[in-house]
Formats: structure tokens, sequence, C-alpha cells
């Protein structure tokens, strides 16, 4: 018995042995694991800078002379640098003001419509009441309906009142929006209902339910919203173009669009508006970008 035991030992080898070295264990795919993943990360880089190009070309665009702009064929990098075109946005329509009206415009409706449409949204999620399924139709449809549709009644009530060429007529018609009612009811209605019966066991009335319990678990929700509305706000061309008149009162996507006449396109001055213009939009962002990932992260925590 000890003879087979050691004639098995002495064949097979004992890898507690010293001077014996375990053959490394190879697994299988590894190599076609690397490759698929180094194309995917070819493949991701080749479409973010496809993606970034306009925004690139934008950039460069905006340092360069005129004649440079104009030339054939066109180059993605200037061949001479300039500043002329920012200084000269700043001097041919009021930028310091359009910006500001932007800034008040955006950020109010941002600021006004989370607020609102999180209190039709937390009444449509936690409060029973009749008609309930029939808000929540209508809502829809007006998600459904282009802007376009209702632009010139709504104008032509706005006008009746003494609100054009004013920020309260570009601000009050964007004061709730149904996407963002709709967005945040469905958000509610995913959060748990313990904490709220938990506070109403305790006489916490609705509005203090919403504000210190609700409110706190929606701030990712509320965030990616804000940053919807604060987007889509500080773009849009057609309702300041169509509530203003005047370049003082107006916001700046439409005091850019005067650099775009019938016969002529200023590019240089389009450019370094449109680049300047960039900005806030970028900060915000980061900003929210931040906080965002940090709200998602302890949001369902107890």
């Amino acid at each position: 018995m000890a003879v087979s035991t050691v004639l098995g030992r002495s064949d097979l080898g004992d890898p507690t042995e010293p001077g014996r070295r375990a053959r490394p264990s190879r697994r299988p795919g590894t190599g076609g694991q690397r490759a698929v993943t180094w194309i995917l990360a070819v493949t991701m880089v080749v479409v973010g800078l496809l993606m970034l190009l306009p925004i690139i070309w934008m950039m460069f665009t905006a340092f360069k002379p005129e004649s440079d702009i104009v030339s054939y064929p066109p180059t993605l990098w200037p061949r001479e640098l300039t500043i002329d075109h920012f200084i000269d946005v700043w001097n041919r329509i009021p930028f310091a003001r359009l910006y500001v009206n932007t800034i008040v415009f955006a950020g109010g409706v941002t600021l006004i419509s989370l607020l609102f449409d999180s209190m039709a949204a937390y009444a449509l999620a936690r409060i029973p009441f009749k008609g309930r399924a029939i808000v929540m139709v209508l809502i829809l449809v007006l998600l459904m309906l282009p802007f376009q549709v209702t632009l010139i009644p709504l104008y032509d009530m706005l006008n009746g009142m003494g609100l054009t060429n004013t920020l309260p007529g570009l601000i009050i018609p964007r004061m709730t929006n149904a996407f963002g009612i709709f967005f945040l009811t469905q958000f509610f209605l995913s959060l748990p209902k313990d904490l709220e019966e938990a506070a109403r066991v305790d006489g916490a009335s609705e509005w203090r339910i919403y504000w210190g319990i609700v409110m706190p678990l929606a701030r990712p929700a509320l965030l990616t919203l804000g940053l919807f509305h604060f987007q889509y706000n500080w773009n849009d061309l057609l309702w300041p173009l169509v509530m203003s008149s005047s370049v003082e009162t107006s916001t700046l996507p439409a005091g850019l669009s005067l650099f775009m006449g019938q016969h002529v396109v200023e590019y240089g001055l389009l450019m370094a508006g449109s680049l300047l213009s960039l900005v806030p939009v970028i900060l915000f962002f980061l900003l929210i970008q931040r906080s965002f990932v940090a709200g998602i992260a302890t949001t369902g925590l107890k």
C-alpha cells in the first residue's frame, strides 16, 4: 500500500514540492475579449468625435477672420487667429442685455415650472380625487399637441393683456409643462409610500409630506427635469421672436438671428455669439451632473 502510494506520488508529482512551478492557467477567450474591448473603445471615440465635430468647427470658426471663413476649400484649423468677432458681437447688439434676459427667462421658467409641475404631479400620484384619469389623459393630449398649434391664440391672449415685449409675457405661458407633470408623476408613483404613511400617522399635513419627504426623494428627477427645462428655454428661438419685437426685451437666440440676413450671413459673429451662449448651459450641466450623481446614489437609502 505504501509502495503504491509512493509510486503514485512519484508518477503524478507533488505540486507542493519546492522547485516545481504551477503552470499559469489561461482563461479562454481573453484575447478575444481584449480585441472586442479595443474595438468598442475606438468606435466610441470616433462616434464621440463625430458628435463633437459641429461644436469644434464652431469654436475654430469663431477665431477665424471672415476671409478665412468663406475661403475654399474650407479648413478646420484657422490660418490666422483673431478675436475681432467677440468684440464686434458685443458692439453690434446689446449682448449683455440679451444675456441677462435669457438668464432671467430660462432660469425663471425652470424654477417656477419645477414647483408647479411637482405640485401637480404629487396631486396626481398621491391624492385620490374624482376625474384623475381624465386629467392624465388631458395631460397626454397636451403632450402630443405641437406648440405651434397654440402659438397664435396664446399670442392674441397675451397681447390683449398687454404682456407682449415683456419678460413676464415670455415666462408666464411656460410656468408649467405637460411633459414635466407626466415625468414627475411617473417618478412619484415609483416611490414607496411607507414614509408618507408614517408621516400621516404622526399628523403631518399633505404640504409637509410633499415638501419635507417627497421633494428630497425626488431630487434626481427634479435635477434632470430642470436641466431639460433650462436647456430648452435657453435655446428657444420661435417663442421670443413672436413675443418680442425689440432687441431690449428679446433673448440671445433671437438677437443672434439678426446676423442672418436675406443675402448676407455673418458667420464669424454668429459663431462667436453661439460660443459665448454655450457657457451658462455647460456650467449648469456640470453643476447638475455632480448633484445628480450624488442624488441617485443616496435616493432610497434608509
